[in-house]
C-alpha cells in the first residue's frame, strides 16, 4: 500500500484532448464532454489513471486508492482494467446491473436527487474486479468495454474537484461496495427508528386510489394479525378523482380520510403506525396550490398534469414543508413516503429566477428534504420518511429512514434484483421491497416466493387482505414471521449475493452466528465454516433437492412448507448428507448443538 501523495501538474505529461488518453489509443465519446486541458499520467499502487487539473493519489488499504483531481470548471479522473474474466457491470439504477456496456455507451449522470456515483465491474467468482464510488453526488460518470484493446475504461467527471476511491482488491464485489457506501457515510450518525424495518402494508396495489378510513382500517386490522406493523396509504387520500393523474396534487387536504386525526388515532390503536404518501415535486393544475406557487416552476409535467415546484424558491419550500408536516403535526401520522424526489434531477433546469435564493437545484432539494425531516422529528423524534428508487444517493441519507426498490408490480426477481442492488449502496438506511401483490389464485407456494425473492429487504404487502385464502394468511404470517425473527442477519448482515449477471440466483448475509441462504435456483448451499449456529435456506426454487456442501460435523434439521408446517426434523451429518428435500416456498433450519 502506498501512503505517498503524488501530484500531476500541467507539465507532467504531454496532455490530450478530443476524448484521447495520453499514451493510449481514443476512445470514441460521442456523449461526454472532454475535460478542460486534457488527461496526465498519474501512477499509484500500480494503478495507471489519468487525471486533468491537478492530481493527487494514494493508497488507503491494499488494492484501494483515493484520487483527486482539482481545476477551474471540469475535471475528470480516468482509469482502465484489463477486462479479463468480467461478466457484469453492477450499479444500483433499476435494471442497471448484468451486462458489459461499451465505453461509447452514454455516461450516467447522477445528482442529489437521481442515482449514485457508484459501480463495479464484477468477474468470474463474483470478485470486485474494480469497484469505485464519488465523493460528491453530482457526478458525470463513464463506463465499458474499449474494443480496440479489450480493456474496461472508467470515468467519473465533475466541476472543480473531484475524488474518487477506486477499489482493485478483487475481494467479492458486495464486500468492496459496502467498503464504499462505509466511505460515504464516514462521519454521519444513522437515526433510523426501529418500526422503519418492521414488515408493512401499502394501499397502492391493493386500492389505488379508492382510500377511505374504513378501508385503511380494516387492511392494518389484518395486516396486524399477520405481523404487518406499519400501514402507508398512498394515492387517493388528497382527492375524489379516481382517474390516477396528478392535478390535484399540491393542496394536499384529507378529502378521502375525513376526520383524520380520529381515523389514524384508530389505527394506533391496533398496534400499527401510520405513513402518509405525497408527490413532493407536483403542483397539480386543477389544485389551488397552482394558482399559488405555481409560477415558480421548475418544469411542465404536463402529461402529468401538474408542474414541478423550484426548490430554489423559499417559498416553494416554505409552502410544501407546511402541507407535508401537517400529517405528523396535526393528524399524528408516523411518518411520509416521499414520492418522485427523482424529478427534480433535470438536465435542462432554467436558470434560477429572481427571489430564488440558491442557484443549485440539488441544493434547493437538499433544503427542502432537511426543512421536512426537522419538522416531522420535532413532533415526533420517531417519524419515518421514505424515498424511493432511484433517488437512492447517500446525500439523502440524513433525510431519510427508508429507500424502496422502484416500482415493479408482480415480478418477484425483478423485485429481488432491485432490492439487493440498493441494499449494497444504501449503507446504514433500511431498503424496502416494492409493495407485493399477486393474484388472488395464487397458491400458497407462489406467495411465499414472493417474500423470499425479497428476503433481504423489509417487505411491502398489497394485496387484499380480507380476500386471502388460509393458506395464504398462512404463508404470509409464516414468512413475515421469518423476517421479523432474523431481522438482525437479514437486514444488517454482511450481504453477498451472487451471480448479478444471472439476477443474483442465490443471496447470503451473514450475521452474528447466522447465516440465510435463499435458493432462487437449483444450486447447491455452501454450509461450510465454524462461525454459524443457525444456518437458514430459503427455497423458492421448483426443484426441492437441496445439497448442502463444505460442512462438517453433526446438526438438528427442520424442514417448514411454504405455509409453515413441519415436514421432517432430525439430525444429518453435514459431510455424509443426501440432498434434503425442501418444498418450494419452504425453509430448512441447520442449528449446531
Amino acid at each position: 500500500m502506498t501512503e505517498s501523495t503524488i501530484e500531476s501538474t500541467a507539465g507532467s505529461t504531454a496532455g490530450s484532448t478530443g476524448g484521447t488518453t495520453a499514451g493510449t489509443e481514443d476512445v470514441w465519446e460521442p456523449h461526454a464532454p472532454t475535460a478542460a486541458g486534457g488527461l496526465r499520467r498519474l501512477y499509484v499502487d500500480g494503478l495507471d489513471l489519468r487525471v486533468s487539473g491537478t492530481g493527487t493519489a494514494r493508497g488507503i488499504a491494499d488494492g484501494v486508492v483515493e484520487v483527486t483531481a482539482e481545476g477551474a470548471g471540469e475535471v475528470r479522473i480516468e482509469w482502465r482494467v484489463p477486462c479479463v474474466d468480467a461478466t457484469a457491470l453492477w450499479t444500483p439504477e433499476p435494471r442497471g446491473t448484468g451486462w458489459l456496456p461499451a465505453a461509447w455507451s452514454a455516461p450516467r449522470r447522477t445528482s442529489l436527487a437521481n442515482g449514485a456515483p457508484i459501480a463495479a465491474l464484477v468477474g468470474t467468482g463474483d470478485v470486485a474486479l474494480c469497484a469505485f464510488a464519488a465523493g460528491r453526488p453530482d457526478v458525470l460518470a463513464g463506463a465499458g468495454v474499449v474494443e480496440e484493446t479489450g480493456e474496461f475504461r472508467f470515468w467519473a467527471q465533475a466541476t472543480d474537484r473531484l475524488t474518487v476511491r477506486i477499489d482493485t482488491s478483487r475481494r467479492h464485489f458486495g464486500r468492496a461496495l459496502a467498503d464504499l457506501a462505509a466511505w460515504w457515510g464516514e462521519g454521519r450518525t444513522a437515526d433510523i427508528p426501529e418500526a422503519a424495518r418492521r414488515p408493512a402494508y401499502s394501499t397502492w396495489y391493493s386500492m389505488h386510489q379508492d382510500i377511505t378510513p374504513k378501508g385503511v382500517e380494516t387492511q392494518a386490522a389484518l395486516g396486524k394479525e399477520l405481523g404487518l406493523d406499519v400501514i402507508i396509504v398512498d394515492d387517493g387520500w388528497m382527492t375524489a378523482d379516481r382517474t390516477r393523474g396528478y392535478g390535484h396534487c399540491g393542496d394536499w387536504e384529507p378529502v378521502s380520510l375525513p376526520d383524520t386525526a380520529a381515523h389514524v388515532r384508530r389505527v394506533h390503536d391496533l398496534g400499527v403506525r401510520y405513513m402518509l404518501w405525497y408527490a413532493l415535486p407536483f403542483i397539480g393544475k386543477d389544485s389551488a396550490a397552482y394558482r399559488e406557487i405555481g409560477h415558480l416552476a421548475l418544469a411542465d409535467a404536463a402529461h402529468m398534469g401538474a408542474i414541478v415546484a423550484d426548490p430554489r424558491h423559499p417559498e416553494v419550500r416554505a409552502f410544501l414543508t407546511d402541507r407535508l408536516a401537517r400529517a405528523v403535526e396535526e393528524w399524528g401520522m408516523d411518518g411520509l413516503k416521499v414520492d418522485f424526489v427523482d424529478w427534480f434531477a433535470r438536465a435542462d433546469a432554467p436558470p434560477a429566477r429572481p427571489g430564488a435564493d440558491c442557484e443549485s437545484v440539488d441544493e434547493g432539494v437538499e433544503r427542502l428534504l432537511a426543512g421536512i425531516r426537522g419538522r416531522i422529528t420535532a413532533a415526533d423524534p420517531e417519524a419515518m420518511i421514505e424515498h424511493r428508487q432511484p433517488y437512492v444517493s447517500p446525500g439523502l441519507w440524513p433525510y431519510a429512514t427508508m429507500i424502496r426498490a422502484t416500482d415493479c408490480p408482480l415480478s418477484p426477481q425483478e423485485n429481488r434484483q432491485r432490492t439487493v442492488d440498493v441494499r449494497l449502496a444504501a449503507g446504514p438506511v433500511p431498503v424496502h421491497a416494492d409493495m407485493l401483490m399477486w393474484h388472488q389464485g395464487e397458491p400458497p407456494e407462489q406467495v411465499a416466493c414472493h417474500l423470499i425473492n425479497v428476503l433481504f429487504s423489509v417487505p411491502q404487502v398489497s394485496v387484499d387482505l380480507a380476500a386471502q385464502s388460509e393458506g395464504q394468511r398462512e404463508a404470509i404470517a409464516f414468512w413475515l414471521g421469518v423476517f421479523r425473527e432474523h431481522t438482525a442477519t437479514l437486514q444488517l448482515g454482511e450481504l453477498l449475493p451472487a451471480r448479478p449477471d444471472l439476477g443474483y440466483p442465490m443471496v447470503t448475509a451473514r450475521g452474528a452466528d447466522t447465516v440465510a441462504v435463499a435458493r432462487y435456483a437449483a444450486l447447491p448451499v455452501d454450509v461450510s465454516g465454524e462461525d454459524w449456529h443457525t444456518l437458514l435456506v430459503a427455497n423458492a426454487d421448483a426443484d426441492p433437492d437441496v445439497r448442502l456442501t463444505g460442512g462438517r460435523g453433526q446438526v438438528a434439521v427442520t424442514v417448514q412448507d411454504a405455509r409453515g408446517r413441519i415436514v421432517r426434523q432430525g439430525e444429518v451429518e453435514l459431510d455424509r448428507a443426501d440432498a434434503i428435500v425442501v418444498p418450494r416456498g419452504g425453509l430448512l433450519t441447520l442449528r449446531r448443538a
